[in-house]
């Protein structure tokens, strides 16, 4: 089975890029003939720039632009798909949401019926979310970004498309730990992701708090 790992953070010395290879080494440690594919948005240059070209593809009044049908396709060769992002103002990076906006776009991910609900398109692809944060689970908990974070990317962009989220880590600051410990979390995530021959449920709170800088 394959992993597509998407990665969002400017510096590839990051401890998101870290983490993010950490799990796809993790993937392949598993045996089974399990492969993983690392995508850093920032290095392919992807463009998060919602265009008037895009609009007229959500309104089917053109066809989606080429970058966006080669993501849309290399999503389509995974059978789970795993995001690795620094959480930025309680949310993903722009670089990340953009991708998002662009690429689960209308016709492809889910489809728009006059008078009825949408279509979910994305049932068969598990989800998994790897946050990194720099406050620790208190804060989190304090002031509920938890759930508003829930809220938001499992219901608002995953549920919305029908996409199930398999498992949602938050690698959160913490005395406690440290940065190996963290990535041998990555490595474990990595070496459960298709534990049973399909994509497994991960951890739905932190996986581990950790003293890190994203």
């Amino acid at each position: 089975m394959h992993a597509l790992i998407v990665v969002s953070h400017p510096d590839p010395e990051s401890f998101t890029h870290r983490v993010a290879h950490g799990l796809a080494e993790g993937v392949a440690l598993a045996g089974g003939g399990h492969t993983a594919e690392v995508a850093d948005l920032a290095a392919e240059g992807f463009d998060p720039r919602f265009s008037a070209a895009d609009h007229a593809a959500h309104k089917e009044q053109a066809p989606p632009a080429a970058d966006v049908t080669r993501e849309q396709q290399r999503i389509d060769r995974a059978d789970a798909l795993v995001l690795v992002y620094p959480v930025y103002w309680w949310s993903f990076p722009g670089l990340l949401k953009g991708w998002i906006d662009r690429v689960f776009a209308n016709g492809w991910a889910y489809e728009e019926r006059a008078g009825g609900p949408p279509v979910k398109r994305l049932g068969r692809l598990p989800v998994h979310l790897v946050a990194i944060g720099g406050a620790d689970a208190g804060t989190y908990d304090r002031h509920g970004y938890f759930d508003a974070m829930k809220t938001q990317i499992e219901h608002g962009i995953f549920g919305y498309c029908g996409a199930p989220v398999a498992g949602s880590a938050f690698l959160l600051e913490s005395a406690a730990q440290d940065r190996a410990a963290q990535l041998e979390t990555a490595r474990n995530l990595g070496l459960a992701l298709f534990a049973g021959g399909r994509a497994s449920r991960g951890a739905r709170r932190p996986a581990q708090d950790v003293s890190l800088q994203c």
